[in-house]
This record gives structure tokens, sequence and C-alpha cells, in this order.
């Protein structure tokens, strides 16, 4: 793999372009109304904040694409420097200039009155919101931040297209980059329930740094038909705040840009236009694939070969048309995946990729080896599951199997339920809440329901207060599941917490292990796109997944058919070819693309 280099550079460097010819590559030219932008002086002790909060969020939410916000943090009594500590230099010079009251406080686009700047309560700055949503912007603006993952380095692009004049012939460009879910202390946080994620409060649209100088860098001209283009390279800390900083996670951060209209001392207001910039992934080399995400898929499988699927990025200037996967489980034995497709520069594709994983579960790596046909290296890890399942055995004429539940709740039946989820996470069956009791004991409950031949079934039972079923003080229950012959399959004494899970295998009379191969001739094997069944005397041809499941059927005219097979899942089918007297053979085939 070629290496991404950079010359050296400083914190912040910037290149700057003035046209009025060139037409733009992302804003518009349309005359438009104004976008808002709301910044809110806020602190982790004050204990009204969260609700100055909740208030600006439902404003947002009214106009969601038009309105912006940002949470700025100075260190003080309210805002102290434990962990998470959200203060920043350039947040107090900005706490500094706004404020001359207590807080929370909104400043709405930076508004002035009796040429003053205007302070208000968030409760009190709807009005405002509305009054500045209705004027047309003399400027319009929209950009893009290319991040590349690897080196942190965020090449930013703004442009702004002016429609009017400004009244100042130099106004200010400023850009901040502000971070969503930051996990933290904060007083007051059940006054905004929704930022309150297991028991923590959720800090969102918090500033963390500022790319421009402070208070924006001067750009002209600002008259009508005037295209600015200004473009940053910024490199993205992994650590904001000293002490006990917060790790700057690149997937929420994001980048807002604004334009102010003239200075005031050293602030610059009011505010013309603001715009949330785009954000890609990428990076100026040719072939760069990244695996963003790799992650297992459906757990509900009775199979130790197991799905991934690897969220795969281009952050390459190429397009990426083919790509070769080596899969490992434990750094074991290697299999290989090829995938052919196209991933535009910048957009990204989920790839499914297979792997045999034993029963409890092992470290699976997926590692590119290879990008249109060029030799690459990125590898991503995952831990994978596989849950043993428990097997019940189907006669060959049996198409259901009729399960029996016997659970005996305690006193708080009201808490207990379950589910029975199929392989298509589809519910099969489900029981409960029950009924409370009117004093201390148990009831046992008799439940039934029926499962199709060939279905991986997952059975799930829970308890919503995390105690179980069972209990000295309020009775002690337990729950068993049969099968259709008797036998228990699960005998529990339900102490299970919160709930706990069995996946059971409905192993029918067709079955991928139980397969006599047959004359007729099926090839390629293994097949990748295209399964071709050549003999004769040829009426129908069917195939069947590992869960006994038909996935294609074809009637057949010739003595050849062939089939597309590319929509299948990589595993193993069964092949059933039928004659015109109904005599049934069959083959097996693996599908590996």
């Amino acid at each position: 793999m070629k290496k991404f280099t950079l010359l050296m550079v400083v914190m912040l460097a910037c290149l700057f372009r003035v046209s009025a010819q060139e037409e733009p590559q992302f804003v518009s030219k349309e005359q438009q109304k104004r976008n808002v932008l709301i910044e809110e002086l806020t602190g982790r002790l004050c204990g009204y904040c969260p609700g100055g909060q909740a208030t600006v969020n439902q404003i947002i939410a009214k106009n969601p694409e038009k309105i912006f916000s940002v949470n700025i943090h100075a260190q003080s009594s309210l805002s102290p420097t434990n962990y998470p500590n959200l203060n920043t230099t350039k947040g107090a010079s900005l706490f500094s200039a706004f404020i001359d009251q207590g807080i929370p406080a909104v400043v709405v686009n930076r508004m002035e009155e009796n040429g003053k700047l205007l302070k208000l309560y968030p409760q009190g700055c709807a009005s405002y919101v509305d009054t500045q949503l209705n004027q047309t912007a003399e400027v319009n603006m929209a950009g893009q931040v290319v991040v590349n993952p690897i080196t942190r380095v965020a090449t930013i692009t703004v442009e702004a297209y002016y429609t009017g004049d400004s009244k100042s012939a130099t106004n200010y460009l400023t850009i901040m980059m502000v971070q969503d879910s930051i996990f933290g202390s904060q007083s007051g946080a059940t006054s905004n329930p929704a930022q309150i994620v297991n028991g923590e409060y959720c800090h969102m649209h918090t500033l963390r740094d500022i790319v421009t100088e402070t208070w924006g860098d001067a750009i002209a001209p600002t008259t009508a038909t005037t295209l600015l283009t200004k473009q940053y390279v910024y490199n993205i800390p992994e650590v904001i705040g000293s002490p006990n900083g917060v790790e700057v996670d690149i997937d929420n951060v994001h980048f807002i840009a604004f334009i102010t209209e003239k200075k005031n001392g050293s602030a610059t207001e009011p505010i013309l236009n603001v715009c949330e910039l785009d954000k890609i992934e990428g990076t100026d080399e040719a072939i760069y694939p990244f695996i963003k995400n790799f992650a297992q898929e459906n757990l509900i499988t009775c199979t130790n070969e197991k799905k991934f699927t690897a969220n795969v990025v281009n952050g390459g200037t190429e397009v990426i048309t083919s790509l070769k996967f080596e899969v490992s489980v434990n750094n074991g034995a290697t299999t290989t995946h090829e995938w052919t497709g196209e991933i535009p520069v910048y957009g990204n594709v989920d790839i499914d990729l297979f792997a045999e994983v034993p029963f409890g579960g092992e470290l699976v790596s997926a590692k590119i080896v290879e990008a249109n046909g060029t030799p690459f290296t990125f590898e991503a890890s995952v831990m994978g599951k596989c849950e043993e399942w428990i097997q019940v055995e189907l006669g060959d004429t049996q198409a259901t199997e009729e399960f029996k539940l016997e659970l005996a709740q305690d006193r708080f039946g009201n808490q207990t339920t379950w589910h029975v989820y199929g392989h298509n996470d589809e519910v099969l069956a489900s029981g409960g809440p029950y009924e409370m009791l009117s004093q201390s004991g148990i009831k046992v409950h008799e439940e039934y329901f029926t499962v199709k031949a060939g279905e991986c079934m997952m059975f799930v039972i829970e308890d919503n207060v995390g105690n179980g079923i069972t209990s000295n003080n309020f009775g002690k229950g337990y729950y068993k599941l049969y099968d259709s012959k008797g036998n228990v399959l699960i005998d529990s004494d339900g102490n299970f917490g919160h709930g706990e899970y069995h996946v059971i295998f409905v192993h029918g009379a067709m079955s991928v292990e139980d397969v006599e191969e047959s004359s007729y001739n099926v090839f390629p094997n293994p097949v990748k796109d295209i399964l071709t069944v050549s003999g004769e005397d040829m009426k129908q041809v069917t195939i069947y997944n590992a869960l006994g499941q038909m996935v294609k059927s074809i009637n057949c005219n010739d003595d050849t058919v062939q089939i597309n097979v590319n929509d299948l899942q990589n595993g193993m089918y069964i092949v059933n070819v039928i004659n015109h007297n109904g005599v049934m053979t069959t083959s097996k085939v693996s599908v590996l693309k």
C-alpha cells in the first residue's frame, strides 16, 4: 500500500482564492432566506441550562435544516475542569464578549439592539429566531469537509455567493468545530430528559475549537454576484481540554460556518448567514478503501458459518470496482472473498463476508488485501459470536413441531414476557406480561406454539425489573420448554436477572447434511453467479438453503438450465432436480462470491 504522506504543516494552514467568474461547486446562486445560529452560553453546574438546551432543541426541531446551535463553555464556578472538561480558550473569548447576565443565555445570529449585541434567555428567543428566518440573506453559504480518518487531517472548503450587497465592504468568515455525544455530569439534567442516556447526560452541539480566528477571517469583496472560496487544512486534535480533556471523536464532530457583517470592538456581528458543511471521509490517494464499520449480522443462525458486514468507504480519488478480502478467525485459517461493483469517490457500500466461528466465539478479522487489482492493506476486527443451539429432530413426514412452555411466574407476573424469534427476526410466538398475584407465590402457565421444519429460532424470556422469576420473598418460579415428544429442551430455575435466550434448530427431513449426490451435472461448484444444471428429462429445479427453506424454483423445458444465484448469500445449498415422472434427485453446491 502506498503510504499517505503530508508536508509538515502548522496546526492551521489556509489557502484563499476569490473569483467572481467561476461557477460554484457547492453554493446556490438563488436568493435565499437567512439561516440562524443560536450560540448558547452554558455550564455543567448550571442547573437551569439543560432546560434552556431543551428549549433550543424544540426550536431547531421546527426548522432542522435552517437553525443550528453551539453550546459554549468557559471555565468558571459553573463550568469546572473535572471530566469532561468542555472549556476552551476561544470559547472563553466569546463568553466574555457576550455575557452580562446569568446563564443560560443565548445570542441569535449575533443580533444587535441599539448598537449593542442582543443577549436573551433561551425561553425568550423563539420570536427573534422567526424574525431572522423571514429575512432575505445577502449571502448564501455551503461547503465540504473531507476528513482523513487515519491522519485526522480535515480539508475544508467554504463557498460564499453574494446575492446582494453587504452593508460592510469587509465581512468575516468563522468556522467552528462542534461535537455531539459527549457523556458526563450535568446539573439539572432531568429538565432535558431527551439527553439522558443510561443515567448520563449527553452533551450536544458542544464547541470544541474555532478553525478560523476566533472572530473570523476577513473576506472581500462583498458585493452582489461575488463568489468567494476559502480553503483550510486543519489537524483535528485527539483530545481537547486540559486537564481532564475530552477525546475528539471524528464520527461525532461537525463544522459550522457563518459570515458576520462587521466588527464591533473585538466582536463581529451580526451574522448574515450560516450553514453546516457536508462532512465526508477520504484522502488524496488515488486508491484508498478502508473499513469504517465491521459487525456481525443476525445471531439467530443454526450454523457455525456467520455473516459479517463490512462498511467499506472509498477514501480515494478513483472509483473502486473490485476488492479482495482475507477473512480469518483468531488469526487461524483464512478464506478469500472477492467483491466487484462500484464505490464512488468518498462513497461507501456494505459488503457481506462469511467466517466459520466456533461455539462461544472468536476474534474475526477482515483484511482488504487488494483494491482495483492493486495490493492494499487495511484490517478491521470484531469479536464473532456463535451460540450453541439445541437441535430438535423431526420425522421424515413432519412439517412442523409443536412446543410447550411451562412457566411458573412469581408474584410479579406483570414483569415477565417471552418471545420466539425466527431466523429473520420475525416474532413467531410471544406471551406475557402476566397478572400480579395478590400475595407471594407462583402460578403455572402452559403455552403452546408451532414452528415449521428447518427453522432456526431464538427463545427469549425477560423480566423488566431484572430479578428473574424466582425469589424466596415473592415465590420461586421456573420455566421448562418441551418438544412434542415430551423431551425437556430447557429447564431453568428462573434466576435469569433481566433475561436469557436459547437458540433452537428445528431440524427437518430436508437437511444439507443428509443429501446424497445425484447423477445430474451441477456446475461450477463452488458457484459465484451462474449455476448450470444439465441432464435429461428435467421438469423442475429447486434450491434450498441450510435451514431447509426454498430460495429458488425454476421450471425446465430443456436439458440445460442456467440459474442466477448472485443474490444468494455465501454458504451450502441443496439443489433438487425433479423429472417428469416425479422422481427427485439432489446435489449439494456451495455459493462463494
